[in-house]
């Protein structure tokens, strides 16, 4: 299915088999406090039996190469907080912290400093504090660098929102992505290659590098106030896999998109210059679509009312129908 990414050098499906194999060789303690199955966006230890720590670790991926080749470096921090934040809040928990982690190939006082202003701005954007982190110098190892965080929230343990409420008729809210966020920059930079990236290419308003190094936007805030306003069934951070993503959630229904999110310019782009087919542009990326919230069918019309403060384009694009876990277009 994922043709065009295999040849640019990522494969899904061997992706796949290596976490699985990861996922079996650590196992599970017989006295485990983790809570969710393996699998979901983020997992939750058990503190106390009534609090639990939301946990959970990502990086930028490519795209901080784009970031290299324009010699700019201020964004990709803000690109590590929300892939981290937006994956704690699935779970219903409100993100407190994060450790960032960078691997370099050798240290840039001046792109560490830019880095770190990105990482500041994105903190604040998600109401975290970032108290610690690690520098690596891996001359033998990295070429450039790397860019990673592991993320650290609460939630009682009486409202983590696993996705397991969800019932047919139920309604998927779409907010709007920024743009790419951090996923499927391999098989974008293999399409795009050769166009000048300080020109537009038309259609996108600024030039492309802009473009692709808009920064991931941080749902946090909105979020956290459906999840005070509405009972809220399910959240998804929507990132490679595409609304397929939904899957995550421990439901046992499809999911039905009537009404998808309008598909921007730059998404076509690398559809058109990487002949990529629309099944695999829906597998790759977020399409314009960066995180879907499900809630009862009688709470929709207060959920979009309330999300679009936040994002006018924020609606209504589908229903939780009966099933056993597909998405399907209707």
């Amino acid at each position: 299915m994922s043709d065009a990414y295999a040849k640019a050098g990522v494969s899904q499906s061997e992706a796949d088999k290596a976490v699985a194999a990861l996922v079996a060789a650590l196992g599970k303690p017989e006295n485990s406090r983790s809570v969710l199955k393996s699998g979901h966006y983020a997992n939750v230890i058990d503190l106390d039996g009534e609090t639990g720590i939301a946990l959970s670790t990502d990086g930028v991926g490519t795209k901080l190469l784009i970031a290299e080749q324009l010699g700019r470096y201020d964004t990709v921090g803000i690109d590590c907080i929300a892939m981290n934040v937006n994956d704690v809040i699935c779970v219903g928990a409100t993100p407190l912290a994060m450790l960032d982690y960078l691997a370099v190939e050798s240290a840039d006082p001046e792109r560490e400093g830019a880095i770190g202003a990105g990482l500041a701005k994105g903190a604040e954007l998600a109401g975290i504090e970032i108290p610690g982190g690690e520098l690596a110098q891996l001359g033998e190892l990295v070429r450039g660098f790397d860019l990673a965080g592991a993320c650290f929230g609460t939630v009682k343990l009486s409202e983590i929102v696993t996705g397991a409420a969800i019932e047919p008729g139920d309604a998927l809210i779409g907010l709007p992505s920024s743009g790419l966020h951090s996923n499927g920059y391999t098989l974008a930079r293999s399409a795009l290659d050769g166009l000048d990236w300080s020109e537009d290419p038309g259609g996108l308003g600024r030039p492309l590098g802009e473009a692709l190094l808009e920064p991931t936007e941080i749902y946090v805030k909105p979020v956290l106030e459906l999840l005070d306003a509405v009972e809220v069934r399910g959240l998804a951070h929507i990132t490679s896999g595409g609304l397929g993503n939904l899957l995550r959630l421990e439901a046992e229904v499809d999911y039905e998109i009537s009404d998808p999110l309008p598909v921007p310019p730059l998404f076509s782009l690398i559809a058109e210059r990487g002949s990529v087919s629309e099944e695999e542009m829906a597998d790759v990326f977020n399409l314009g679509c960066g995180f879907v919230c499900v809630v009862a069918a009688k709470d929709s019309e207060r959920a979009v009312e309330l999300l679009q403060g936040h994002y006018p384009g924020a609606k209504r694009i589908g229903s939780a129908a009966a099933g056993s876990g597909e998405v399907r277009h209707v």
